[in-house]
């Protein structure tokens, strides 16, 4: 079974991992488990408070398949913790990892999107980390953006994010298909 770990912080952005944990989990059967940095209960920007099955160090990409990564303002404030220890061990066992809005730019600072095409809120605030040297590989587009198992995505593309995560994992047919566009239908004409 398909397994994906989302990596929550203090002040996550609970709409960016929303789409894809519900059509993952109700309608392809994914298995998936939620982190904070110490195991700790964390509340996100909405108010939702959420008790994480674990800390981010259990997280074991032996058994993981994909580590997705919610923006939010700890990120934005410099308050959340490090994740490139984390970040590293899943890609170094070719495992998806996906950040969005300000976890993109988190991403960035680890520097795994400094060899692969990427987007996220904007170059600036990609730039903000040191480790960033991708420069030339950012996109600068609404949708999400997906290379060599890399998937990235501005706060406002929920939907493309979701779409991708499941693409890289090979579990985007015709049911998780139908299942965000429906999420998408506003932006169509």
């Amino acid at each position: 079974m398909t397994r994906i770990a989302i990596a929550l912080a203090q002040d996550f952005a609970d709409w960016e991992p929303a789409l894809l944990t519900a059509a993952a989990r109700s309608y392809l059967g994914v298995n998936i488990v939620h982190a904070s940095p110490s195991g700790q209960p964390v509340v996100s920007m909405g108010g939702m408070h959420v008790v994480p099955d674990m800390r981010y160090d259990a997280l074991d990409p032996d058994n993981i398949d994909a580590l997705v990564i919610a923006g939010g303002l700890s990120w934005e404030k410099g308050e959340a913790a490090d994740i490139s220890a984390l970040v590293h061990r899943f890609r170094n066992k070719g495992r998806v990892i996906g950040g969005i809005c300000a976890a993109a730019s988190a991403l960035a600072g680890t520097g795994i999107l400094n060899d692969v095409a990427h987007t996220g809120n904007s170059l600036a605030s990609h730039r903000a980390y040191q480790a960033y040297l991708g420069e030339g590989l950012y996109r600068d587009q609404p949708q999400a953006v997906s290379d060599g198992g890399i998937v990235t995505a501005p706060g406002s593309a929920p939907v493309s994010f979701a779409t991708e995560i499941l693409k890289a994992l090979g579990l985007f047919g015709p049911e998780a298909e139908a299942e965000l566009r429906i999420f998408a239908a506003e932006h169509t004409k």
